[in-house]
């Protein structure tokens, strides 16, 4: 492989991975309020 090559597979690696860390991050971040009652209409 090639040097080019070699970056750019680290760059998207680096995408990757950090996009799923910031989701997981963001998610753990933000809390849910449950409501007290739950009205579903089928």
């Amino acid at each position: 492989m090639t040097a080019s090559a070699i970056v750019m597979m680290i760059v998207a690696i680096v995408v990757v991975w950090g996009g799923l860390a910031l989701a997981i991050h963001n998610l753990s971040r933000t809390t849910r309020e449950e409501p007290d009652e739950v009205h579903r209409d089928l």
